[in-house]
């Protein structure tokens, strides 16, 4: 599968865990929220609702170190709405159910994996996915590595 285009920029896919490591306030974290606010400064970011859904729910959960308020969290959402965002759609489900079957991921990895490929992106990123794994044309990074 080729690379979808925009513009010139190819697209490239962030997984919820990009988005919260760029809200981190944690010291420990501060190398991993740098990378990934450079991930999302670059030309061609791209992601789902779903990891849009994620990101709001883990970060306003009460048990989180520093849980964000609902309007904080609610304003980041529509902010990330720059990027390219795939909807949630019945192809998307029988994408991620037949990826699932084929190659052994969760069914919300396999949704996540299904939504970059429906856009076309060539790289997923990703904590959460096993790095340098390719999956129906997309291939999996760990930023972090």
């Amino acid at each position: 599968m080729t690379n979808c285009i925009t513009g010139r920029y190819r697209l490239h896919f962030l997984d919820s865990n990009i988005l919260l490591y760029s809200i981190s306030g944690d010291p420990a974290e501060r190398g991993k929220r740098e990378r990934a606010i450079g991930l999302m400064d670059r030309d061609g970011g791209a992601l789902s609702v779903q990891v849009l859904q994620e990101f709001y729910a883990e970060a306003t959960r009460p048990t989180r170190r520093d849980p964000l308020p609902h309007k904080t969290a609610a304003a980041l959402v529509a902010a990330w709405t720059r990027f390219k965002v795939q909807a949630l759609t019945m192809p998307i489900l029988a994408g991620a159910l037949e990826i699932k079957a084929a190659h052994g991921l969760s069914y919300w990895d396999s949704a996540v994996v299904a939504a970059a490929r429906a856009l076309g992106c060539g790289e997923l990123f990703s904590e959460d996915l096993p790095h340098g794994r390719e999956v129906d044309g997309v291939r999996i990074v760990d930023p972090f590595r």
